[in-house]
């Protein structure tokens, strides 16, 4: 009498076939988010602002393009953090004056708030402390962008109610690491 002896799968087949099924997946997903744009003469293209790694870590709903509030005086500011996040595939809107940022909200619904302090009219300490008193907006994260560098303006910004802090200048790496924690 013979004895067969089943063998379990080993780790290392079980770990390939949910890397298979997770490629399968991801194909699927990619192939629901290309959409016909017709306006360009029906050329298939993916859906700006795709986040793969956010469907892995928090599934599907979570790659929806997300949308992020510029506020800064300074054009050439907004310009250049528009330059650093528009190859990530936020939606980018970049707006000059801190007297319609509550506006920008109530039409844009930003996914986050880049926001200067030293502003004309308004201040950014100003603009945030009401964003966090309304219950409308108080949600919404928002990171002070400044040249204001002291512990004590960041202690200051924290008791305004920002969730963030990244101080001018800034790199790359700085600004996206700072919107990609909240956004």
């Amino acid at each position: 009498m013979h004895l067969k002896l089943r063998r379990k799968p080993s780790r290392l087949l079980l770990d390939l076939a949910a890397e298979r099924s997770w490629q399968t997946c991801k194909s699927l997903i990619i192939k629901l988010l290309y959409k016909i744009d017709t306006l360009a003469q029906g050329i298939s293209r993916l859906a700006a602002d795709v986040h793969l790694w956010s469907a892995e870590k928090y599934g599907v709903m979570s790659m929806l393009p997300k949308k992020v509030l510029i506020v800064d005086d300074s054009p050439s500011q907004v310009k250049l953090i528009q330059g650093f996040l528009e190859h990530e595939g936020y939606l980018l809107v970049g707006i000059n004056d801190p007297e319609r940022v509550e506006e920008a909200i109530a039409l844009e619904r930003p996914s986050v708030i880049l926001l200067d302090v030293v502003m004309p009219k308004r201040n950014g300490f100003q603009v945030c402390r009401e964003l966090k008193n309304h219950v409308d907006y108080n949600a919404i994260p928002v990171i002070l962008v400044t040249s204001k560098n002291t512990e004590s303006d960041k202690f200051w910004g924290q008791q305004q109610g920002a969730d963030g802090y990244v101080t001018k200048p800034f790199t790359r790496e700085e600004l996206l690491r700072a919107v990609r924690r909240f956004a």
